[in-house]
């Protein structure tokens, strides 16, 4: 499934581009080709592929360093049974 959205974000986002240009470079006295187009088009995606992926790997990366800083406050700042008064069979207060 994440292939086929991947495939579809890509061929969307190139037609999209080339829409783009095509209306938007007369408004600015730029004049290209449509193989101009195609080419400055594929400059854009693949821009854009490069940008996905890393942003992709950073939102990752600080998904695991909360999941990581989660556990460590659980562990560090959690009191243990005895040290509150309370008996064994009860948990301790967990800190959101």
């Amino acid at each position: 499934m994440s292939l086929g959205e991947a495939a579809t974000n890509i061929v969307v986002g190139y037609v999209l581009a080339i829409a783009t240009q095509i209306v938007v470079f007369p408004w600015f006295g730029i004049a290209t080709g449509l193989a101009e187009h195609l080419t400055i088009g594929l400059a854009f995606v693949g821009v854009s592929l490069v940008r996905g992926y890393l942003l992709r790997r950073l939102f990752e990366r600080g998904r695991d360093a909360q999941a990581v800083v989660d556990l460590l406050k659980r562990w560090c700042f959690t009191a243990a049974p005895e040290a509150t008064g309370r008996g064994e069979d009860e948990q301790p207060r967990r800190h959101p």
